[in-house]
């Protein structure tokens, strides 16, 4: 038996630069991030055949591997990447403890939001810590443009929150009259 779904209410695809991040469990939001590195993971094919079978080989999915994530933005005084960066190496941690293993890895959550402002997608993102972090960027006294920094974030998977749903577009802006 065929299921069916609701039709969507918007059929104009989502913008790709309304989006805000969180860090772990908290409820604020990190500033002034202004690019994220796409989600993707890649499925490995195992072939396999019967060993008394001439014919082609059959396909089935093997390990799924899990991109890392960039995150990028302005430099601020806001040290969220510099300190989460540092719970994987810490040049002042002293001999036996660079590494901040009780902490060093946090789930982040993406949350994308239509012109409104109304949230209308959230992926949690899994298990993440700071692979790479770079605290200033290329410096240019010919260029006329803002200095960024970045941090790159290996992960063990994401989900979709189907908890968050297509908002209903009338009731941002009733109509009139």
């Amino acid at each position: 038996m065929p299921q069916f779904t609701k039709l969507p209410l918007r059929f104009d695809p989502y913008k790709n630069f309304k989006f805000r991040v969180k860090f772990g469990n908290s409820s604020v939001y990190v500033a002034g991030v202004s690019k994220i590195s796409a989600l993707k993971r890649t499925t490995a094919m195992v072939e396999h055949r019967e060993g008394g079978d001439p014919s082609t080989p059959y396909k089935s999915p093997g390990l799924t591997k899990f991109e890392a994530i960039t995150l990028e933005r302005g430099v601020t005084h806001d040290t969220d990447f510099e300190v989460w960066a540092s719970k994987t190496w810490n040049f002042h941690g002293g001999p036996g403890a660079e590494s901040s293993l009780a902490d060093f890895r946090k789930d982040i959550t993406i949350d994308v939001f239509n012109e409104a402002g109304q949230k209308v997608i959230s992926y949690q993102i899994f298990r993440c810590w700071v692979s790479e972090y770079q605290s200033l960027g290329d410096f240019d006294s010919n260029a006329n443009a803002v200095l960024i920094q970045h941090i790159k974030l290996e992960n063990e998977g994401w989900l979709r929150d189907l908890s968050v749903t297509e908002p209903d577009p009338a009731l941002v802006n009733p109509p009139v009259g």
